[in-house]
């Protein structure tokens, strides 16, 4: 009768093989798919392929963009300029004829307000991990890494060629152990210490003050990812690691907090520099939108006039997210950990996330399940996110909805 068809493929394609079998070990908890929605009033989601219970949008419990900036009318119409302006895509590298006027402006207002010598921008936060991890380290260096760091970072140590260490979540006692048998046996060797100052899967912040200390007493780069944390968390919400000059780059989105896209390095004159001239993932890409540029310059603009007025957005938005980590601990579920809009409701078990997710939904409230390898094994969870445009009444809906832990 012969081979089926799908078999048959693969004897001539074989490498093809592995791909199939690796798709076939997955179990069905496991597997992802993709989901279209199309937005709808503020903090309102109209799913393009399954429909709430009710029909009507979801409440989007899910999203990164934590104060809304992407539906602000100044954002857009900055954008919307930008766009009549300079067209759509900036169409070569910086390098070649993709730099625009607003790409310079926004580097220049970024580096200001971050108080740190020079800003690149990047088209994706993963560029930017990836330039900076690769601008710190090289095949002779020693990373070590938060054991929940971004995937991004990862990628950026294996471009590297470093050889990895993980110390445990959060934990500087660890951190400090290791880099102490390193230096003893190793006194001039090439370390990089990585770290975030907002875990995206896990809502925690390290010590930041402590964790510069211990790496300029060892003499260790560090590298923080402040992607979750700009615009909310530190002073005026310049994240956590703001005003500590011990910091070898920032790393920071403009996709989050600020409403827009892309990504930036900030850090000092010398460091920006070797990027602009070495960096394989800063050379070899177009340029970041320009209308993406401008409304996160808008965006920028926005967070520090309101500081100046006396009213950071990030402090009400951060005391919402205290009453809501009451609130769910006095319903019995886990209080998620930390101080953030990043709440992880831990179930544990992947079938049992999926089918919690399935209820908000029936329900009408989006929070999706995430499952390693995102987490690790037996770490499933609702990742619930606070937004400043979430209406009231929400987490008493949220908590009748999710029932008993």
């Amino acid at each position: 009768m012969g081979l089926p068809p799908q078999n048959r493929a693969e004897r001539q394609q074989p490498w093809k093989r592995p791909l199939r079998q690796s798709l076939d070990a997955q179990p069905a908890s496991g597997r992802r798919s993709l989901r279209s929605f199309a937005p709808g009033s503020a903090g309102r989601l109209h799913p393009q392929e399954h429909q709430s219970a009710s029909g009507d949008p979801l409440l989007d419990l899910a999203s990164n963009d934590y104060l809304g900036l992407s539906r602000h009318a100044a954002v857009i119409a900055a954008a919307a300029a930008e766009l009549e302006r300079s067209g759509l895509g900036a169409g070569a590298s910086r390098l070649v004829s993709g730099s625009r006027p607003v790409h310079g402006e926004l580097e220049r207002a970024l580096a200001q307000w971050l108080g740190r010598e020079r800003v690149l921008l990047f088209p994706s936060g993963f560029q930017a991990n990836i330039a900076a991890v690769t601008a710190l380290a090289d095949r002779h260096s020693l990373v070590l890494a938060d054991r929940l760091i971004h995937h991004s970072l990862l990628a950026g140590v294996m471009a590297s060629g470093a050889r990895l260490q993980r110390f445990g979540h959060n934990d500087l006692a660890d951190l400090r152990r290791r880099l102490e048998t390193t230096r003893a046996a190793e006194p001039d060797r090439r370390l990089l210490v990585l770290s975030e100052s907002l875990f995206s899967m896990e809502g925690t912040s390290p010590a930041v003050a402590q964790l510069v200390a211990l790496c300029e007493q060892h003499g260790a780069a560090l590298l923080l990812d402040e992607a979750h944390a700009l615009g909310l968390l530190g002073p005026g919400g310049r994240g956590l690691g703001h005003g500590h000059g011990g910091i070898a780059l920032i790393s920071g989105t403009l996709g989050k907090a600020l409403g827009s896209g892309g990504a930036f390095l900030a850090g000092d004159a010398t460091t920006l520099e070797w990027l602009l001239q070495h960096s394989g993932p800063f050379r070899y890409t177009t340029a970041l939108a320009p209308p993406l540029a401008a409304g996160a310059l808008a965006a920028l603009g926005w967070l520090q006039a309101q500081e100046a007025m006396g009213k950071p957005p990030g402090s009400a938005l951060l005391q919402r997210a205290a009453r809501w980590r009451a609130g769910l601990e006095q319903a019995g579920w886990p209080r998620p950990r930390g101080q953030g809009p990043i709440l992880p409701l831990l179930v544990g078990d992947n079938a049992r996330a999926l089918a919690l997710q399935g209820r908000l939904e029936q329900a009408g409230l989006l929070s999706v399940a995430i499952r390693p390898p995102t987490v690790p094994e037996g770490t499933a969870r609702l990742r619930l996110v606070l937004r400043a445009d979430l209406p009231a009444g929400t987490l008493a809906r949220l908590v009748r909805e999710l029932g008993s832990p």
